[in-house]
């Protein structure tokens, strides 16, 4: 950790990958900048400046976005292109007029096109057409990577862009409709096994292939990249593993205790058929995921149990 970086922002603290941030850096001893959307809606662009205006931090984390899994994707796209849009033109401009000396864009790994090669290597993007399942997401981030390059190579202003693959864990979304896949499983099994339901049914074939990261991995990589990544090309964040969302549904219904039947859903889309990260060149630096899928989905499980979030 780059102890030259007291006044670390994160933009979007209550949510999954920002929860994890503030939790990495307070075991650092840091306490970050945060503050509620009530008080600052960060797609509020004088807002924001004066907020930057008085606040000075010297490092910007950029966690904050509108997410969700691929049905929300489809019904909402108006919201994931332009809130999305609307909350990296206020923050990105403002950490770098206001004098925050890094910044770290977090977009994610749907930027790539949907046939990338595998596993897809951060030279793909912007090489194919993307999922359409989730393209509206995907542009407002690919926008967002390209005004970070565009300030820093403007102005001189070290803006990082990480690309984590699919993320989970601890503060996730377990909507039944709204989440990502992995906890809308942990959902749908937990509710199974309690109602005693004969079966389950997932969406699509469960042929296609995903990476998961635990977002303390995340968190840990983000620290890790503020001290240590200072380019304007994108950087991977991932596992460089993939299993099958059936191998997944099988997992999980193992950890939550579901004894019924898994069905599918084939009038339902599979979406991307296989998206695994090439890691190599965060490995490079030395840095490697550390919790591995099973021992993530437990805890997870277990956080779930407790907290029953549903958003």
């Amino acid at each position: 950790m780059d102890r030259s970086f007291q006044r670390i922002f994160v933009a979007g603290h209550k949510g999954l990958v920002g929860s994890a941030i503030v939790r990495r850096l307070r075991r650092e001893g840091i306490e970050p900048l945060v503050v509620d959307r009530a008080v600052l809606d960060l797609r509020d662009e004088r807002a924001v400046d004066s907020w930057f205006a008085q606040s000075k931090p010297d490092a910007v984390i950029l966690a904050a976005a509108v997410v969700g899994g691929i049905h929300a994707n489809n019904t909402r796209p108006v919201e994931f292109l332009l809130d999305n849009l609307r909350i990296q033109n206020a923050v990105i401009p403002a950490a770098h007029t206001h004098g925050a000396r890094k910044l770290v864009f977090l977009g994610s790994s749907c930027i790539y096109p949907k046939l990338a090669p595998q596993p897809i290597p951060e030279s793909a993007l912007l090489t194919g057409p993307l999922e359409p399942t989730n393209d509206a997401y995907a542009l407002a981030k690919i926008a967002g990577i390209r005004l970070s390059q565009a300030y820093r190579q403007q102005y001189g202003f070290n803006a990082i862009s990480l690309m984590p693959t699919n993320l989970y864990g601890p503060n996730d979304n377990f909507h039944p409709t709204n989440s990502h896949v992995l906890p809308g499983l942990i959902h749908r099994f937990h509710e199974a096994r309690h109602a005693g339901a004969s079966r389950v049914v997932i969406w699509g074939t469960g042929a296609p292939r995903r990476e998961f990261l635990h977002v303390d991995d995340l968190a840990d990589a983000c620290t890790f990249l503020l001290a240590n990544y200072d380019s304007s090309e994108v950087i991977n964040v991932g596992v460089g593993k993939d299993i099958s969302i059936l191998e997944l549904a099988q997992l999980i219904a193992r950890i939550v205790g579901f004894e019924g039947q898994i069905e599918n859903d084939l009038s339902k889309p599979d979406g991307t058929p296989r998206k695994l990260l090439d890691v190599s060149k965060l490995a490079a630096l030395g840095w490697r995921a550390r919790i591995g899928l099973e021992e993530g989905i437990r805890e997870t499980y277990r956080w779930y149990c407790t907290h029953r979030v549903e958003k």
